[in-house]
């Protein structure tokens, strides 16, 4: 709900403003460099009047870490055009996250790079990690519910848990676990590819960025049966 009191809009403008700061120190310091009395130094503010807005780093570096997965969460789901075909949305999704990461790298950096020491994120954090995978989810659903995932071939691996299942489409026959096995390895590799790109793995090794992550893209989705 948006705020509606001055004094709530005010509240919600100077967290904006921290926030703001403190992307910004990501660029420069990184996420372990992060501090909030930098924060305040460069608001012209106390730090005791920050600490009442994020009463730790920690505080500050989640709330960084939740907008940052929700921005990314944002832009794969617009990017999926439910009247186009599985195989172009789930690719569209793709390019979403590749494009995000490419105009936020060091948000991005924060959400799949190095851990930061003495930092472990907490279960606020999960919901909307979850974002692209639930949209990717989506594609693999709708597409077992039209009729149009074959089954996968094999047997049953047993190695995903049942809490895979409303991320990664949803219940339907066709999404038994060896499809989910292959959904969520698509999903880290749709991570893996975008990091390795962007963390410079892909030096001296890759000619064209784009064809390649577009081929990778498409075998993904071949892999799960897209």
């Amino acid at each position: 709900m948006p705020p509606t009191t001055a004094r709530e809009r005010a509240r919600a403008e100077l967290t904006s403003e921290i926030t703001d700061r403190a992307r910004a120190q990501l660029a420069t310091v990184g996420a372990a460099g992060l501090s909030l009395r930098a924060v305040a130094r460069e608001l012209g503010m106390a730090s005791s009047a920050v600490y009442r807005y994020f009463p730790s780093r920690d505080e500050l570096l989640t709330r960084l870490i939740i907008d940052g997965y929700d921005a990314l969460g944002v832009a794969a789901e617009a990017a999926d055009d439910p009247t186009a075909t599985p195989r172009e949305r789930w690719s569209a999704i793709c390019r979403a996250v590749r494009s995000w990461a490419r105009a936020h790298p060091h948000e991005y950096a924060l959400l799949y790079g190095s851990p930061v020491p003495g930092y472990s994120a907490p279960r606020d954090t999960v919901p909307a990690a979850l974002r692209v995978g639930m949209a990717l989810g989506r594609v693999l659903g709708d597409a077992a519910r039209a009729g149009d995932l074959p089954p996968a071939a094999g047997t049953p691996t047993g190695t995903v848990t049942p809490e895979v299942a409303p991320v990664l489409g949803g219940e339907d026959p066709a999404l038994d676990d060896r499809v989910r096995a292959r959904a969520l390895l698509a999903w880290s590799g749709l991570f893996g590819t975008v990091s390795f790109e962007l963390f410079g793995h892909f030096t001296g090794a890759v000619a064209d960025a784009d064809a390649f992550f577009d081929d990778a893209m498409r075998d993904l989705a071949g892999l799960v049966g897209l």
